[in-house]
């Protein structure tokens, strides 16, 4: 089963989630969280932190991420690792291939017509807001 993972990046004050704005299917033009794959043989959290250097420039001092979920697609042979952490300072973002961008955390994450996922980053958000990371 092919590993991926999402990243719920909160800013320091908690008050906004960051996002990338698709500009390729699955999910063209709306908002998701940042990540992607698990290579073969790479342990989940370093694969975590890697991804979101990777389409951030967040580094691991930036941010401590807490493994909470997990999405098993067993149709799509898949697994999607959640992560989420709040970041400990202001950092600049670099972006990779998706535009990056700071929403409202009380926005409507289910909104499907806006966020990628079917309802999963309402689902995470809400979960975090219920038991924290």
């Amino acid at each position: 089963m092919q590993g991926f993972n999402c990243i719920l990046v909160y800013s320091e004050d908690r008050s906004k989630i960051l996002f990338c704005k698709r500009r390729k299917e699955p999910y063209l033009g709306l908002y998701n969280l940042v990540g992607g794959k698990i290579e073969k043989e790479e342990d989940g959290l370093h694969a975590a932190y890697r991804e979101l250097y990777e389409e951030t420039g967040i580094q691991g001092s930036d941010i401590t991420l807490y493994h909470f979920m997990d999405f098993t697609y067993y149709k799509d042979k898949c697994c999607v690792e959640v992560y989420g952490g709040y970041l400990k300072h202001a950092v600049e973002l670099a972006e990779e291939t998706n535009p990056l961008v700071w929403l409202d955390s009380s926005e409507n994450f289910f909104d499907s017509g806006r966020f990628a996922g079917e309802g999963n980053i309402g689902h995470m958000v809400e979960y975090v807001r219920k038991y924290g990371l």
